[in-house]
């Protein structure tokens, strides 16, 4: 009998870790797959990124509108309620046998809410990671506990989901999601890439991803602009941003960035690149700047190094090719010039990752079709002795 498994995304980050496991779960004799779009998704704001999913030959079986065209925190939580009551609707209608969710967004959270009152087990992707710098944490965490399976990055984060009270037989290590895209994405040589985005990487050239920090949304937008301080020095280099999530004072980041890049030759931005440009250029550039998860994870396997600014990623497992530093422009600035130095550019080169090898989703997939599902529901708190 064969397993029907939904997989809910809602953002293009998220949506870039889950293909594969989605592309597995669709090929497999033994599970069925339901796709269920929401969040930024759905929004023409953010690229209507709904479309890439439909591109790579995905049929979305629901869709859940919820958000709203604000990102202030009462406007997030309306946005939370519209998702919960989106989908009640939802798992009422496809009846899925289990769920599978990634990270630690709002939308993830109401999925996962939902389908614990519905009684419907949930596999939860890179539980056990901490950003203290974001109330992703929160959600995560959260998550985690309303979880029935959990597939982990590394060996801490194993450990911290054992914290947390769950069965060490339902967690497993698996690697990080992201560098499947490594092995099994075409990417874009730098000729085809330079055609198909307008741009050129003969010089040097960095990659700028700044999300909110949303414990603290207005510190946060002091930080970034001490980052394009920093960067408004580097003239010699071309800047390509890509464009902050839907959180908490991600609108107001991306106002002050288009004004950035609109008053300088040597910068560009982009609502959503996707997946094969994102990483395409991640891979062609002499770095990656700000405080993208995409540095701690892709970056590292790709031989680019990482200015990773501040306290959002803060927690993270991170390879010697990442520099952390303070949100200060004097910080950042002398963190980019070290970024260029030869020294550093060998360390980057040596693609060392803390987070394994490629290969994630097929285990993943091969353990939600291999897991009996009855009694799993009612889960026990596995105290720590």
């Amino acid at each position: 009998m064969t397993r029907s498994v939904c997989v809910v995304t809602g953002t293009r980050a998220e949506y870039g870790l889950l293909r594969w496991v989605m592309e597995d779960i669709g090929s497999s004799a033994d599970l069925v797959l339901q796709v269920v779009a929401t969040g930024m998704h759905l929004s023409p704001e953010f690229g209507l990124t709904v479309e890439v999913i439909e591109a790579d030959g995905f049929a979305i079986d629901h869709r859940v509108e919820m958000l709203l065209s604000s990102d202030t925190p009462s406007a997030v939580t309306k946005s939370m309620g519209l998702g919960l009551i989106g989908f009640a609707d939802v798992f009422r209608d496809l009846k899925p046998d289990i769920i599978v969710i990634l990270g630690d967004r709002f939308e993830a959270f109401a999925a996962a809410a939902a389908a614990a009152v519905a009684l419907i087990p949930i596999a939860h992707l890179h539980g056990g990671e901490v950003t203290e710098g974001v109330i992703d944490d929160v959600f995560r965490h959260a998550i985690t506990k309303m979880s029935h399976l959990h597939f982990v990055a590394a060996e801490p984060y194993r450990r911290r989901v054992m914290q947390l009270g769950e069965c060490p037989e339902s967690i497993f290590v698996v690697g990080g999601l992201g560098l499947d895209n490594l092995e099994r994405l075409k990417l874009l040589d730098r000729s085809e890439l330079e055609r198909s985005l307008g741009l050129d990487f003969s010089g040097n050239s960095l990659l700028v991803t700044f999300h909110p920090a949303t414990t603290a949304p207005e510190e946060s937008l002091v930080h970034l602009n001490e980052m394009l301080a920093a960067l408004d020095s580097q003239n010699n280099t071309f800047l390509i941003f890509t464009l902050p999530n839907a959180d908490p004072g991600g609108r107001r980041h991306a106002s002050v960035i288009k004004e950035f890049v609109n008053d300088r030759t040597n910068a560009v931005v982009f609502e959503s690149l996707g997946q094969e440009h994102y990483l395409s250029c991640l891979r062609e550039v002499d770095g990656v700047v700000g405080n993208s998860s995409s540095g701690l994870l892709e970056a590292p396997s790709l031989g680019t190094g990482t200015v990773d600014i501040g306290s959002r990623q803060l927690g993270r497992l991170r390879a010697p090719s990442v520099i952390s530093c303070a949100p200060h422009r004097d910080e950042i600035a002398s963190a980019i010039d070290h970024l260029y130095s030869p020294g550093f550019r060998e360390i980057s080169e040596a693609q060392v990752s803390p987070y394994g090898k490629p290969g994630a989703g097929v285990k993943v997939v091969e353990k939600i079709a291999a897991t009996p599902l009855e009694n799993i529901i009612r889960k026990r708190f596995v105290d720590l002795l």
